[in-house]
């Protein structure tokens, strides 16, 4: 079965795939389709569902109490912090001048063997030869 870290960039596409600033909207539904279904693994870091929830109390206001309790229910795992991948995800924050939450994401595809699949171009771009990553304009179902 295959295992997946999705970003936050990714997951936001399942609240508001209406929006048509939105691209790959289709690639991000189709991960959820298969999350459902029950033939792909997500891992997560463990702040994964707060940088969703700050999202979307800008965009759905209305709906993101609810939208929270939907993702609550799809059986992702969230990774447990750890030394090591504090350290990891420190690593990679200083070495590509990027954003820690997006590291964080990175490190435990790294972790634990998984695919991270992003949105953000140019996190992908800057760290795309630390490996175990992909665009999600570049995923394809099956």
């Amino acid at each position: 079965m295959s295992q997946y870290v999705l970003d936050a960039s990714v997951i936001v596409k399942w609240l508001i795939p209406e929006n048509p600033d939105e691209h790959n909207v289709a690639e991000a539904l189709a991960l959820l389709s298969a999350l459902r279904a029950g033939t792909i693994v997500m891992r997560q870091p463990f702040h994964w569902l707060a940088e969703v929830a700050a999202v979307g109390v800008r965009l759905k206001p209305d709906t993101i109490v609810d939208d929270i309790a939907d993702l609550q229910e799809l059986g992702i795992i969230s990774v447990a912090e750890t030394q090591p991948l504090w350290k990891i995800a420190c690593s990679l924050a200083i070495r590509l001048n990027h954003h820690l939450f997006d590291t964080l994401y990175h490190t435990v595809a790294l972790h634990s063997g998984a695919l991270l699949i992003t949105a953000d171009e140019q996190y992908f771009r800057k760290a795309k030869d630390i490996g175990n990553i992909q665009l999600l304009s570049d995923y394809q179902p099956g």
